[in-house]
């Protein structure tokens, strides 16, 4: 049997790159999102507020289906159901890409994230995020720090012995 010298094809974001707004306020979208959008099957972009920082979420039919259960998980007509969906559907976007793979941000994206004339696209897996990047170096320094910190943690519980380990 021969192995295949085909690599697969990237179904998710990962990376970072930073890109210019045009004079119009226009981004490109890289190609690389452009693929993973049109293989998710959705050609446009899928954009809210994120929740927690100063950034933007963004994705296509992948962070849809994660935002559509993370609110069928409330029971209809709840006080929780209405607050999630006010907050991710209420602020959400819908771009379209123009010809040459470049969206238009509308103002309330920008004014939440910081963003005047640079954006840094940053991967997350099924989603990626826009941030201006100044933004995202300050988040980027605390992440880095929490991790280091929860990798020590998860480094010290793996070396402690359990109830029913070795030292019975």
């Amino acid at each position: 049997m021969v192995a295949s010298s085909r690599v697969p094809k990237m179904n998710r974001f990962v990376s970072n790159t930073t890109l210019r707004l045009d004079s119009k306020g226009r981004v490109s979208i890289p190609a690389p999102f452009r693929a993973v959008l049109g293989r998710d099957g959705f050609d446009g972009l899928y954009c809210y507020p994120a929740l927690d920082r100063p950034a933007i979420d963004a994705g296509g039919n992948a962070l849809m289906s994660e935002i559509e259960t993370v609110i069928a998980r409330f029971a209809p007509f709840s006080e929780e159901r209405e607050q999630f969906s006010a907050a991710l559907y209420g602020t959400s976007a819908t771009l379209k890409l123009d010809a040459e793979g470049r969206v238009t941000l509308n103002e309330p994206l920008k004014v939440h994230a910081g963003i005047a004339d640079r954006v840094l696209f940053v991967w997350l897996g099924h989603k990626f995020q826009l941030w201006e990047p100044g933004r995202f170096q300050a988040e980027l320094a605390q992440a880095t720090q929490k991790v280091r910190a929860l990798r020590e943690q998860l480094k010290s519980q793996a070396a402690a012995p359990t109830a029913h380990g070795a030292w019975e």
